[in-house]
C-alpha cells in the first residue's frame, strides 16, 4: 500500500517545499496539494527532483476566498475567470509535472450551474492530456457547492464523454454524505483517478472515527497509485503518523 501526503493539510506550517522535504522523510511515497501558486514552480519542482517525490495533483483556484468563494467553474457569467483558473493550473502541472488538476466548481445550483460546469470542463479536457479531476464536498463542510454526491459526479462524467475526465474519490466526503465507502469504491473504480481519506466526521487522521480504514485499505490492496492522506493534524503532523506505519506494513 502506498500514501500520498496532502501538503494542504500536512505540514502545513512550512513553505511547500519544506513540506515536500518533510514528506518523503516520514515515508511518504508521493505528495499533492491544494493551491501552490504562491510558491515559484521552479522551487517545488526542485524540491521533487531532490526527493524523488512525485506531485500527484493540485487545485484550481477558488477565487474571492475572503468573498466565500469556493471554484468558479459551475458559475454561469464566470466563464472566462473560471477557464483563466483552469489555464493557469494546468500550466502550474505542466511545469511541475503533477499528474492532475482537480477543477473546484463552487458555490450555485441548477440548470444553468450545470451547463456551465460541463462546458468548463470539456475545456479542461480539451486542454490538457493530463487527469481533470471532480470532486465531491459534502453537505455538511461545504453546504451549497454544485458537486454534492458521486452519482452527480458520475452523470456529468458520462455527460462530458472525455478520457481524462476522472472522479477524485474523498473517502471523507463520501463518509459523511453516502456510506457504505467499500461498495461505493468497487462500483466506481472504472471512472476514479484518485481516491484520499480521513477520519469521518473530525477529518482528523485515519486511526479513528466511524470508519475501519483498516477494512478499506484491505479492500483497495490493489489499487496502483498512492492514496492521498488529507486529513487536519490539529498540530504538529510528524506527531499523526503512527497510522503510515502501520498500514504500510
Amino acid at each position: 500500500m502506498k500514501f500520498s501526503a496532502n501538503l494542504g493539510f500536512l505540514w502545513a506550517d512550512r513553505p511547500l517545499p519544506d513540506a515536500i522535504h518533510a514528506a518523503k522523510a516520514a515515508g511518504f511515497d508521493a505528495v499533492e496539494c491544494h493551491w501552490p501558486y504562491d510558491t515559484p514552480a521552479s522551487d517545488v519542482k526542485a524540491a521533487l527532483a531532490a526527493t524523488g517525490l512525485s506531485m500527484l495533483g493540485l487545485n484550481t483556484r477558488r477565487g474571492d476566498v475572503v468573498g466565500g468563494e469556493n471554484g468558479l467553474a459551475a458559475l454561469s457569467g464566470r466563464e472566462t475567470e473560471a477557464q483563466d483558473t483552469i489555464t493557469q493550473a494546468i500550466k502550474y502541472a505542466d511545469t511541475i509535472d503533477a499528474g492532475a488538476i482537480h477543477v473546484m466548481c463552487g458555490f450555485a445550483k441548477g440548470a444553468d450551474a450545470h451547463a456551465t460546469f460541463v462546458s468548463n470542463l470539456r475545456f479542461a479536457c480539451g486542454t490538457t492530456n493530463r487527469t481533470i479531476l471532480i470532486e465531491p464536498l459534502n453537505r455538511h463542510d461545504a453546504p451549497g457547492y454544485f458537486l454534492q454526491t458521486t452519482d452527480q459526479a458520475r452523470a456529468i462524467i458520462a455527460e462530458v464523454n472525455k478520457p481524462n475526465l476522472k472522479l477524485m474519490f474523498d473517502c471523507y466526503h463520501v463518509g459523511r454524505t453516502e456510506g457504505d465507502l467499500i461498495t461505493r469504491l468497487a462500483d466506481l473504480a472504472p471512472i476514479i483517478g484518485h481516491i484520499q481519506f480521513a477520519s469521518v466526521p473530525d477529518r482528523g487522521a485515519p486511526d479513528h472515527g466511524e470508519v475501519d480504514y483498516s477494512h478499506v485499505f484491505e479492500a483497495l490492496a490493489d489499487w496502483p497509485m498512492p492514496l492521498g492522506a488529507e486529513y487536519k493534524p490539529g498540530g504538529d503532523t510528524d506527531a499523526t503518523l503512527g497510522w503510515l506505519t502501520r498500514f504500510r506494513s
